[in-house]
């Protein structure tokens, strides 16, 4: 178990800074704490964020190890070259787009201007501590946590968020007495957003992956959501009429139905459903009174969005089977 406060990139950090410490001291390399401070700066929360970062730090590094031991070969080894050397470096940087290798290229250039001398030996010393750090850097980030079990919980939330939605849903249109707080809405939305924050942790730790499914599932959860969102305005003035119309409680049942399967991939039965109620439709006399005619305008865009809910979830069930 992990200690408080103390997560698995701490606990990597510290074992990847002391391992790299130890390598440099048993080479007997100067600055050998140096390989501790690149693995410290390498890892980050991913294994695609950790390469990206060693990508940048690998080659600002060299670039540094190239022109600041020619700067000050030609120049001197003085406070004012260093400070020239850092304003001509730091644009190149910034060019290069690995700006963020910045800090652990002056600390070699720190190196040479301290030895002050450029020879094969303090090179080579340099390239060894880096490619020490890197490489433990590398090591130590390939071990991640698994998150499928912490996606699997908020897939489950979601699904009963939505669960509860829809049966409010078939509620409101069978009793306009009805009192909802629409909270769910709200907690959906917000449990969307963390497993996203979480799958993109998930995407990201697996390299060689091309796609996922469970960042799919969200999105798709994303467009149903947005439309239960357009659903819930309409249900209002729906909800609002005391109106009787044989279409609002066949609607009301097959909304019932939908939300006892909101984690099934079958959307045959549902659609079926929707299609005979979109024919119950066609066979109604038209509305009597304005009142009658706004309801069941009302009703049958309902009818349209919870198709294109069901259809959502159809294409990409049918998209994680291929």
């Amino acid at each position: 178990m992990l200690m408080v406060g103390m997560g698995y990139r701490t606990i990597k950090t510290a074992i990847g800074a002391g391992l790299a410490i130890w390598i440099a001291t048993l080479l007997d390399l100067e600055f050998a704490s140096f390989a501790a401070i690149i693995v410290i700066m390498c890892i980050e929360k991913t294994k695609k964020r950790t390469l990206h970062s060693i990508q940048k730090k690998f080659f600002a590094s060299l670039l540094s190890l190239l022109l600041g031991s020619l700067f000050f070969e030609l120049f001197g080894y003085n406070p004012l070259v260093l400070t020239l050397f850092i304003l001509f470096f730091v644009p190149i940087l910034i060019k290069g787009r690995i700006q963020e290798g910045f800090v652990t290229s002056i600390v070699i250039v720190l190196h040479i201007y301290t030895v002050k001398e450029v020879s094969l030996e303090n090179i080579l010393n340099e390239l060894y501590i880096i490619f020490i750090g890197i490489g433990i850097a590398l090591l130590v980030n390939s071990i991640m946590p698994s998150f499928k079990k912490e996606i699997e919980k908020y897939k489950a939330e979601i699904e009963n968020k939505f669960s509860i939605i829809l049966y409010e849903f078939s509620s409101l249109l069978k009793d306009s007495e009805r009192n909802w707080n629409r909270k769910e809405l709200v907690e959906v939305e917000n449990i969307l957003n963390q497993a996203k924050n979480v799958v993109i942790q998930d995407v990201e730790n697996h390299l060689l992956r091309k796609e996922n499914k469970d960042y799919y599932y969200l999105e798709m959860r994303e467009d149903q959501l947005e439309i239960l969102k357009q659903m819930e305005e309409i249900l209002s003035i729906v909800s609002s009429s005391e109106l009787h119309v044989t279409q609002r409680g066949m609607l009301a049942n097959i909304f019932l139905n939908i939300s006892q399967h909101v984690n099934s991939g079958d959307t045959t039965i549902a659609l079926q459903h929707l299609e005979e109620y979109e024919e119950s439709i066609r066979e109604t006399e038209l509305p009597k009174t304005r009142e009658e005619f706004e309801i069941r305008a009302n009703l049958f865009y309902l009818n349209f969005a919870i198709k294109n809910y069901l259809i959502i979830k159809k294409d990409i069930f049918n998209r994680s089977k291929l």
